[in-house]
């Protein structure tokens, strides 16, 4: 047996800590020793990333709860001593005491820890009150050890170092070590199938009177929701912070569909809601929430197009309450993925395909083999159905998230050369710069749309991805396949136009912009696709107008009267002159997670790295270490063009970060970082 697989049974924890992707394998004898020559374990950087917490022991007593995604490595890497929880080892078969183990004598003995069920299998046993069950195990250790830590709230402003979750210098992140049930554990949902009783015509509301006979909380939680008022807090719009009414409900500009107001039966399809046809929906009422939206699990549930939220005929509305369950992917995307009407019409890293990913796909959510296949609400943690996450092209934010809350700021684990470096990057470059190389890598995305061109006569053209490039309803679009991000400075903080904002006369007016700099130590380089248009604005008060879409310019080809019925219903003045004006929106890009073995290598973004003597700069030659080989080990474009991708371009690139529009003087290699100084004196 190999030393990684060893380390994976054994620190894993065999049987109960199964990983998604491999079979369990029967424990190690206890305290096995390596062969000599093997490198002394355990180790930290061979620690599994994740294991479910599923045991059949436990679920023998009690089985309320779905089993716990346990990030190993994360706690292997913070605490950094695999004795804190596998503290004892048992001194000879049947022995459920043990004596106290320590990493220098596990690793003086070359000793895997042994399984929690080595001496915990057993329920709790009042004649040994010294050696819990393996439920009173996890819990005691786990809950004695997060009340301890370092409880950091949920605050704008540094955080550095807390005890669970390491956040970068000078980075928001709420680091409470969670310490409730739901923390952890999602809650089963029962069998709704004897306790949704409808007589008569069964209507959405219907059914929605079913579910608050139960849950009348859960429908007052959802209606302080965003997701239901379509606005909320946001905290991390410059010069709004304290504002809770910001959204697309009515203040925010997109270049897309462009504004809510006027266009409620078409947009609010999307809504988790019934009726929201005009203005006069009423947000208090809960007997209209839509339920089934968010808690299907047959997959037969749809919404009418145009249909103000209300579901599609022929739903067989009976089925679908007696079969709610928790959230899924299929759900979510329902929106989500097909958001501004179509498949990845609007966001670079989401599409249908993430419904059933492969790992080269999305890390996190891919199923079948090594995938980790998550559930949006893996991270996008809710309470009260208040979902954790935030968007550069959304001002509402109900919680924060980051990649560190799992995998710390010192996500590589290891001790070479190339982990040291990498983990160097994370106080100026986001994990997304590297691991999302590509985005839109299935389905073209849309980047540009003119609507100066809508409703003109103009022949209607397909790119060479099979869309269209015009036609009369929407104008002229752009479309783009496994495109190479733009990359930016990012703080957290976002410059927002709003509703009756002037335009920018000296160029593209910017509806989202990422802030922050290369002199800003909260900046880090993030990803983003980035959306262009041409949309009609007021020629006379320099405002973008929200014109009347629906039932209006679809409807009659004038775009005077939709800027006069749209401005109307948004409680603005139009002059009665409209011109047509370039707009930029930022999009960021955090879903579509490559893996590692195909993240962006060093060389594809330093040129330095890319000729003798390659680390050689700085490291000296090392005997069996190849620098040419370590720098450009990562993504190839190459293979990928020969499969089919559209990445014929990407290939052999080594500029990929332009870093001169970032604010450096060249390649930071060469030229020195943002702070501190190197030995040599260049800047870190």
């Amino acid at each position: 047996m190999s030393r990684t697989a060893l380390v994976v049974i054994a620190v894993g924890g065999g049987l109960l800590l199964s990983s998604p992707a491999e079979p369990s394998e029967p424990l190690p004898p206890t305290g096995t020793v390596l062969q000599s020559g093997q490198e002394a374990i355990p180790s930290i950087a061979d620690a599994p990333k994740l294991k479910i917490l599923d045991s059949p022991i436990i679920r023998e007593w009690s089985d309320l709860y779905e089993p716990v995604k346990f990030m190993h490595s994360k706690h292997a890497n913070v605490i950094g001593d695999c004795s804190i929880c596998h503290h004892r080892m048992p001194r000879e078969k049947g022995d459920t005491y043990g004596e106290p183990v320590n990493m220098a004598g596990l690793r003086e003995k070359k000793a895997a820890p042994v399984s929690c069920t080595a001496c915990h299998a057993q329920p709790f046993n009042s004649k040994q009150l010294q050696t819990p069950g393996l439920k009173g195990a996890y819990h005691q250790l786990c809950m004695d050890c997060h009340q301890e830590s370092e409880q950091v709230p949920y605050a704008r402003g540094p955080v550095v170092n807390s005890a669970m979750v390491r956040g970068p210098v000078a980075r928001t992140l709420d680091t409470r070590a969670p310490t409730d049930c739901l923390a952890c554990h999602a809650r089963k949902v029962v069998d709704h199938s004897q306790l949704v009783k409808l007589e008569g015509p069964v209507d959405g509301p219907a059914v929605t009177r079913n579910c608050l006979t139960c849950h009348a909380n859960e429908g007052q939680a959802v209606l302080k929701t965003a997701h239901w008022n379509w606005q909320g807090p946001s905290p991390y719009t410059v010069g709004h912070e304290k504002r809770n009414d910001l959204g697309k409900h009515h203040s925010t500009v997109n270049n897309f569909c462009i504004n809510l107001n006027g266009n409620w039966p078409e947009c609010t399809s999307c809504h988790i809601g019934y009726g929201w046809k005009d203005a006069n929906f009423d947000f208090k009422d809960p007997g209209k929430i839509d339920c089934l939206v968010c808690h299907d699990t047959t997959k037969t549930y749809k919404k009418a197009v145009s249909g103000a939220g209300f579901p599609a005929d022929k739903v067989d509305l009976l089925k679908v309450a007696q079969q709610v369950g928790r959230p899924s992917r299929a759900t979510c995307g329902n929106c989500h993925f097909q958001r501004d009407g179509g498949n990845r019409g609007k966001d670079g890293d989401l599409s249908k395909a993430m419904e059933t990913p492969g790992r080269d796909h999305d890390v996190h959510m891919g199923v079948g083999e090594k995938g980790l296949n998550f559930n949006c609400q893996d991270c996008h943690k809710t309470r009260n159905h208040m979902i954790a996450g935030r968007s550069v092209s959304v001002a509402t934010s109900e919680g924060d998230l980051s990649c560190e809350y799992c995998h710390t700021d010192k996500p590589h684990i290891g001790a070479d050369m190339v982990d040291f470096h990498l983990n160097r990057h994370t106080k100026h470059v986001a994990c997304q710069t590297c691991h999302i190389p590509l985005f839109a890598k299935d389905k073209p995305t849309r980047v540009s749309w003119d609507w100066s061109t809508a409703g003109k006569d103009l022949p209607e053209g397909k790119d060479k991805y099979g869309r269209t490039t015009f036609n009369k309803r929407e104008g002229s679009l752009e479309w783009a396949q496994a495109a190479k991000p733009t990359y930016a400075w990012y703080n957290g903080t976002v410059k927002r136009y709003l509703l009756g904002d002037r335009v920018n006369e000296k160029g593209p007016t910017e509806l989202a912009r990422p802030m922050g700099s290369l002199d800003d130590p909260a900046g880090r380089i993030y990803p983003f696709k980035i959306s262009r248009a041409k949309q009609i604005s007021d020629a006379v008060y320099r405002t973008l107008i929200a014109p009347q879409l629906w039932e209006g310019f679809w409807k009659h080809g004038d775009w005077n009267k939709a800027s006069e019925q749209g401005m109307r219903q948004a409680g603005l003045q139009y002059s009665g002159r409209h011109e047509f004006v370039e707009t930029v929106m930022y999009r960021g890009l955090t879903h579509e997670v490559m893996p590692k073995e195909k993240a962006l290598s060093c060389a594809q973004c330093h040129t330095a790295l890319t000729k003798a003597p390659y680390c050689g700069q700085c490291h000296q030659e090392t005997p069996g270490v190849d620098f040419a080989a370590l720098s450009r080990r990562g993504i190839d474009f190459s293979q990928m063009s020969q499969l089919g991708s559209d990445v014929q371009e990407l290939a052999g690139k080594s500029n990929f970060i332009d870093f001169r529009s970032l604010g450096y003087k060249g390649d930071p290699i060469e030229i020195g970082g943002r702070f501190g100084k190197l030995l040599f004196g260049r800047k870190n």
